[in-house]
């Protein structure tokens, strides 16, 4: 089946041997073999809290601070998602941790912006970038990053988002000027919330009045932030065993995405982190099949939203829509 995902973080998506290699080139004390690598990048199927899963992303950070590194793993992660089916795909970084030795702001978004378009050539992949805000940072330090994701856009940068530990920063009213700094711009916009067990984070987040919002589980316990979502159209983008692991939901058959397709909320099916996760799409997929009874022809639906809804430029939008339509004509399982 071929595939777009619109929820997936470059620094959570290492491939372990190359982390392995990136330490030794660079000088890194980090784990020297592929379990115990595997196990310094792999979060626990169920972490304590979103804190202990983001812990996960350290050692990334500190090895990904090199234009060389950086355009390793990018190419290496739509060459993982080609082999999944993935055909369009949205990849979310925060270019400014990147910069600890030397890159500026610029320099990281056209080194990622570069190898995944070349790498995207290369497998039949189309990519787009989303570039993260942090809800710690300062207000202007958002503002300054948006203009840069709209000043990148011609190295593929098409999205805009806002990441970061919701504990600490719950309310992200302060980055508005940002997000009107990127819409101004013409990108497309998107926040992360609800990654704690808390609908009124995702209510927190209308205020951005954002295309979308990055995962958002727990407003299913919230009928007004539902009617509103359906309402308007704003698709919550969904990673149900990141989902798990965070603690966001108690276990997978808990988690709310069939729940939210059936009363009119839109969704798509995402993994987040395919590393940190230890998952493929197609896994995801399957698991929301076999475990919540998700049907073929809703899980179909789902991929051709997340067409619908994708930062990309229109004519790209109707040649994967073409495409995608075209395969399903031989597949009358998912159209039933």
């Amino acid at each position: 089946m071929p595939k777009a995902e619109l929820h997936l973080h470059l620094d959570g998506c290492l491939r372990p041997v190359t982390a392995i290699e990136l330490a030794r080139q660079q000088g890194i004390e980090a784990p020297t073999t592929f379990e115990s690598m595997f196990h310094a990048l792999v979060g626990p199927a169920k972490c304590s809290s979103q804190t202990e899963l983001l812990l996960r992303f350290d050692l990334p950070l500190q090895l990904l601070q090199t234009a060389d590194a950086l355009a390793r793993v990018t190419a290496e992660l739509v060459e993982d998602k080609a082999a999944d089916g993935v055909r369009f795909m949205e990849v979310k970084w925060a270019p400014q941790f990147h910069c600890k030795q030397g890159l500026t702001i610029d320099d990281v978004i056209r080194v990622v912006g570069t190898a995944a378009v070349e790498a995207g050539a290369r497998h039949g992949v189309e990519v787009r970038l989303c570039v993260a805000a942090v809800r710690a940072e300062a207000p202007e330090a958002t503002v300054a990053l948006a203009h840069a994701a709209v000043a990148n856009r011609r190295y593929g940068v098409t999205g805009f988002d806002l990441v970061g530990y919701e504990a600490a920063n719950p309310d992200p009213t302060p980055h508005l000027p940002a997000f009107e700094v990127a819409r101004a711009g013409g990108l497309g916009t998107c926040v992360h919330a609800g990654e704690l067990p808390d609908a009124d984070l995702v209510r927190r987040a209308l205020v951005l009045r954002t295309d979308r919002i990055s995962h958002g589980a727990p407003a299913i316990d919230a009928p007004d932030v539902m009617a509103h979502l359906a309402q308007h159209g704003i698709t919550l983008d969904l990673c149900p065993t990141s989902n798990v692991q965070a603690d966001t939901v108690a276990t997978f058959a808990d988690h709310p995405v069939v729940r939210f397709l059936r009363a009119g909320v839109p969704v798509t099916i995402n993994t987040d982190d395919i590393t940190v996760s230890d998952i493929s799409l197609s896994e995801e997929w399957l698991s929301c099949i076999d475990v919540l009874g998700l049907t073929l022809p809703e899980l179909w639906a789902c991929n051709l939203h997340a067409l619908r809804v994708a930062f990309v430029d229109e004519p790209t939008r109707a040649r994967l829509l073409a495409e995608f339509s075209e395969w399903a004509t031989s597949v009358p399982e998912v159209a039933a």
